[in-house]
């Protein structure tokens, strides 16, 4: 038999900020892959970035989509920790239904 990890209630917990960021790093990753203006100020931009004589609007788009892609890559992790806790959640659901 199998040992859970976690409890019922720290599974479910855990599953529902795994959607939350699911979603939210998802909605955050497309807005950035389309450029929105809006989230300039976010971008990983450093004032020796604004010196160099060669920062073109391609440089600036890199780092929008450098940024998507980093956003993108912690929403996985995100769906990872979501099955993680799904499997966690159903482990401990049998384990109690066993004992009783």
């Amino acid at each position: 038999m199998k040992c859970p990890i976690c409890g019922p209630k720290l599974s479910i917990c855990c599953s529902l900020l795994s959607i939350w960021g699911i979603v939210m790093l998802g909605l955050l990753g497309v807005f950035y892959k389309i450029h929105s203006v809006a989230l300039f100020e976010d971008l990983p931009i450093t004032s020796e970035d604004w010196k160099k004589d060669n920062y073109t609007l391609s440089v600036i788009h890199e780092k929008y989509d450098q940024t998507a892609y980093n956003c993108f890559v912690a929403a996985g992790i995100y769906v990872l920790c979501f099955f993680f806790s799904c499997c966690q959640q159903r482990m401990g659901s049998k384990s109690n239904y066993e004992m009783s």
